[in-house]
């Protein structure tokens, strides 16, 4: 049951030892990673933002510049060629071949347009002279405007593109100058704007329609593009918005958006969030990875830590355990010496009786062998030497028992005649100190599972102390047993003398190890620490009561278990 409880405590104090090792080093790794992920975390997240900022900033201007190029150069064909520049198509188609010369075939054709809305003259790959605009949008809201930009339509050629006009008063008339821009170059404009995976940008108008050839839908532009309109507008730095949201399916996006042409076109550009955080991703899990490890090294190291120490203490244990042998050993044989002096008397009365004998034997056989009365005279004097000589070697038997190396093999015992036996051995040396002792052992108690020699160490401890505190003086020194009517399944042994008693300030000490109150040379202090020890280790208790001039008490509860066999 004992090396149960003791496994059992070293399993708990092995669980203790991992379990703070591990708290106490994953909480600050747990910090530190958890702190350092955080704000790697919040400024990954302001990169990325930033650079979204700069690569949709930079394109818009890159965009803005190329339509108000564009512009400036319709402008300037208007603004620097005389009328009669525009009476001939041939003119018109010279001016359209130094444009794509020096530009390319970004300008698709040219149109001069009257304030009727008809194309009076046209230059380029369709047959579009004397179109009627009369009726379109793009008219009437270039009239108004000097320079004007429209949205992408596919008007009367079935093809997207957009038109740029630049407006002239000739003659108090209305002459628009018309050029197409090629929806294609314009459209690689948008389409350069590329990040990661998933990132890429398209442009909407205000009616949420695609000005350019998006790759993929977002959303509904109809919903979402007032937002973006407003939101801009109503900003005070109108550059760019970034906002994070999710789909229907729970995806997560980016968004980036700005204002284009003078606020009538919208840049967006989106990615999906797990794309523009990868490298942030990674990181975590790496982190993860290298949390994992070092929190499996952490748990390992836990574990042989304890094992090392839970071995250093059991090795520990059993280095106490020994001492604990050697001083109860110690403790036996001051005991003995204490001893020594009684029993020493002891021998000598049988001794005297048998050497007496001897003699008067020997006188005996002198004087006169034969006769009848001297025979009976010598067998009286021999069956007196036996038994003198039985009674030495009893005594001795029992001293060399007592003093022979400690046996704590636990045993069925009868506590009676362990106290019959120790009171025996404390008999005479009591005689000389004029102690009488007495004993009261209730009859039929259960047999108790421990070491004889331990508990008669413990006894004769007890009867030791009260015979050196009533030394020379004379006294009482009563020893009873009996079953405990406070705890079940206990036996208590009480042992009270009615000496001086001890003082309150020892009293408390009194189970410490090395105090004592007897002079340098007469006592170790280990007598009393012995007795508790041994008694705590088989699961009892000692206490112990004492009033000054009246005595003490000691009070021993010893547990056992309920056998059927009971001996007197």
């Amino acid at each position: 049951m004992k090396k149960k409880e003791t496994a059992y405590n070293l399993h708990t104090l092995s669980k203790k030892i991992i379990s703070i090792i591990i708290i106490v080093s994953f909480t600050p790794m747990i910090l530190v990673i958890g702190t350092l992920l955080f704000q790697f975390r919040a400024s990954y997240h302001e990169k990325v933002h930033d650079h979204l900022k700069e690569l949709v900033e930079k394109h818009k201007q890159n965009i803005d510049t190329f339509l108000n190029e564009k512009a400036g150069n319709i402008r300037f064909l208007l603004k620097n060629y005389i009328a009669e520049d525009f009476e001939t198509e041939k003119k018109l188609r010279s001016m359209l071949t130094a444009l794509q010369d020096e530009y390319g075939h970004i300008f698709v054709d040219l149109g001069l347009v009257d304030q009727n809305g008809v194309q009076v003259l046209y230059a380029g790959p369709y047959k579009l002279k004397n179109a009627v605009y009369s009726g379109a949008d793009w008219f009437k809201q270039a009239l108004k405007k000097k320079i004007y930009i429209s949205d992408v339509f596919t008007g009367l050629r079935g093809y997207p593109h957009f038109i740029i006009t630049v407006t002239r008063k000739q003659n108090r008339k209305k002459l628009l100058l018309r050029a197409t821009i090629d929806f294609g170059a314009f459209n690689s404009l948008v389409e350069n704007l590329r990040v990661g995976q998933t990132g890429y940008a398209f442009i909407l108008n205000r009616k949420g329609k695609y000005q350019t050839k998006p790759s993929k839908t977002l959303f509904s532009c109809q919903e979402n593009c007032s937002y973006f309109f407003n939101r801009l507008e109503h900003s005070k730095k109108k550059e760019v918005l970034i906002e994070e949201r999710q789909n229907k399916s729970g995806k997560k996006f980016i968004i980036a958006a700005s204002l284009l042409n003078h606020g009538n076109w919208l840049m967006l550009f989106r990615q999906e969030r797990s794309d523009a955080f990868s490298d942030l991703f990674h990181m975590q899990i790496i982190a993860g990875i290298i949390f994992l490890l070092g929190g499996s090294s952490i748990v390992i190291m836990a574990f042989v830590f304890s094992r090392k120490v839970i071995a250093q203490i059991i090795k520990t244990d059993k280095e106490i355990k020994l001492m604990n042998d050697q001083v109860v050993e110690s403790g036996k044989l001051a005991s003995v010496g204490e001893l020594a002096a009684g029993i020493a008397h002891e021998i000598n009365n049988p001794v005297a009786i048998m050497v007496e004998e001897a003699g008067w034997i020997e006188d005996l056989m002198e004087e006169n062998y034969g006769s009848k009365e001297d025979r009976k005279e010598i067998q009286r004097a021999l069956k007196q030497i036996n038994i003198q000589g039985k009674r030495c070697k009893e005594i001795t038997h029992k001293l060399l028992s007592f003093a022979r190396k400690t046996d704590s093999t636990i045993k069925d015992v009868q506590i009676n005649q362990l106290v019959k036996e120790i009171v025996g051995f404390s008999m005479q040396i009591a005689k000389y100190n004029k102690i009488i002792i007495e004993t009261k052992l209730q009859k039929n108690l259960p047999l108790i599972k421990i070491s004889p020699a331990e508990i008669q160490q413990v006894l004769l401890n007890m009867i030791n102390n009260s015979q050196y505190a009533m030394e020379n003086k004379g006294g009482k020194i009563k020893i009873s047993t009996k079953m405990s009517k406070l705890e079940d399944d206990h036996i208590v042994i009480v042992v009270e003398d009615n000496g001086p008693g001890i003082p309150e300030a020892n009293l408390k000490r009194i189970f410490n190890p090395f105090f004592t109150t007897k002079p340098v040379g007469k006592g170790t202090g280990l007598g009393l620490s012995i007795c508790y020890g041994i008694i705590q280790k088989i699961g009892g208790k000692i206490d112990v009561v004492s009033i000054i001039g009246k005595g003490t008490t000691f009070r021993i509860s010893i547990p056992y278990i309920k056998i059927k066999k009971d001996l007197l």
